[in-house]
């Protein structure tokens, strides 16, 4: 018999209500504080997104730079036609772009970190079911 699981993403961090507040902002959803303010949870459509947790010493990854392999990333699908909105929601919250080339069509994928230095990726979805891997 299987136990029923749940993962969770979750994002270690300085400073973890302004992050938090980041991707609540981005993914239309709310930061909830359950017990402690140095572990929040990002819920959106009903559903915990990802989590930030206060860690004093974490230090943002160095991706792309070649001198610390990335360990993880986002990978947010966005319709095609809602890529542009979508970078410029993100960079108006304070995400910072990695790369900025150009790179439209179905295979558009943009290259940010968020405010804490995380790094996520936009990815066009035409063609491919919202939550399913490209």
């Amino acid at each position: 018999m299987a136990v029923d699981k749940a993962s969770v993403l979750v994002l270690d961090c300085t400073e973890p209500a302004p992050l938090a507040d980041f991707y609540a902002q981005f993914l239309g959803g709310e930061a909830r504080i359950e017990n402690t303010p140095d572990y929040i949870e990002v819920v959106a459509g009903g559903r915990v997104q990802l989590a930030i947790r206060r860690d004093p010493g974490a230090a943002p990854p160095s991706w792309p730079r070649p001198d610390d392999s990335q360990q993880a990333h986002l990978h947010f699908l966005v319709p095609q036609e809602d890529m542009d909105e979508a970078e410029r929601e993100a960079v108006a919250l304070g995400a910072r772009p990695l790369e900025t080339r150009e790179n439209r069509g179905p295979y558009d994928a943009r290259r940010y970190s968020d405010p804490a230095g995380h790094p996520f990726v936009l990815a066009a979805s035409e063609g491919h079911a919202m939550g399913q891997a490209i």
